[in-house]
């Protein structure tokens, strides 16, 4: 039964530390009933739970493969709370439960034939990189991708490799910023907004996927906007307290919307005048 709400199992085949609390879950369904869900798209979520404790909601970060080939769901998750840190405390071996996918993910039809431009702040990375390894896997539908990547700190950066290796593409653009910079910091020191400014975008056949702080969001997608790029070519992917995944408990409610369903990813033009309200 094809049910996103209904609970599966999922085991944990390994965790990754990628920083002092940031982890990363390579989860395999156990039952082949379930390998449906392995149909997530870039953008969407899942509701992970630990026994006992409960769920939260964690974008999905890609899909890969086991020893066996077989497909693993990774998940990047920041111990900040009672469950994240439930779920870091599980070691190989464990079971969580697992639900969904759940939301609207990024709009991948629409992008192709497009020049792609993922702008990124902190941990939202963690979404953006699905639809990056979206577009690497299938690399002739889509122009020139430009990645930009800011945080607060240059030790905050995660995935530093994986940048890397996407800057060595070609009709790639990769930069980076860091607001504070340590020694040996090999790119630019200051916002990410300022890279934009320095960015060879074609506005016109230009999509914009965005995730990260709101003030960032809407600093990065107002500076594109006056750089020729149409509001309605920038997507942003949206982050609240998401308790059910359906849209009836209301605690992710936006003004009009509920995140869990009618988002996390939404065009800018349907969000631009709630953003930076106090209480919405």
């Amino acid at each position: 039964m094809t049910n996103p709400a209904l609970p599966a199992e999922a085991l944990i085949l390994n965790r990754v530390q990628e920083t002092e609390d940031i982890f990363t879950l390579q989860l395999q369904l156990t039952a082949p009933a379930q390998q449906w869900r392995l149909g997530i798209q870039p953008g969407q979520f899942n509701m992970l739970y630990r026994f006992g404790v409960g769920e939260i909601p964690i974008s999905f970060k890609a899909i890969s493969a086991d020893e066996q080939g077989q497909p693993v769901l990774e998940h990047t998750i920041r111990a900040v709370g009672r469950v994240s840190r439930a779920l870091a405390a599980l070691p190989p071996g464990e079971r969580i439960g697992l639900r969904g996918p759940f939301g609207q993910g990024w709009p991948l039809e629409q992008a192709e034939g497009q020049d792609l431009c993922v702008i990124t702040g902190g941990l939202g990375c963690a979404p953006a990189v699905s639809i990056i390894e979206h577009a690497f896997a299938n690399r002739t539908r889509y122009g020139h991708i430009h990645i930009i990547q800011g945080v607060k700190h240059s030790a905050d950066l995660l995935w530093r490799s994986r940048y890397e290796f996407w800057a060595q593409q070609p009709d790639t653009t990769v930069m980076m910023a860091a607001d504070v910079a340590a020694p040996g910091w090999p790119w630019y020191s200051g916002r990410v907004t300022e890279l934009i400014k320095r960015l060879p975008l074609r506005p016109e056949q230009t999509l914009v996927c965005c995730c990260g702080p709101e003030p960032m969001m809407q600093a990065s997608a107002e500076q594109l906007i006056r750089q020729q790029v149409p509001a309605e070519a920038i997507w942003l992917s949206m982050e609240r307290n998401m308790q059910c995944a359906s849209g009836h408990c209301g605690h992710c409610q936006f003004g009009a919307d509920f995140i869990c369903r009618d988002g996390p990813v939404m065009p800018y033009p349907r969000l631009r005048d709630r953003l930076g309200l106090e209480g919405i």
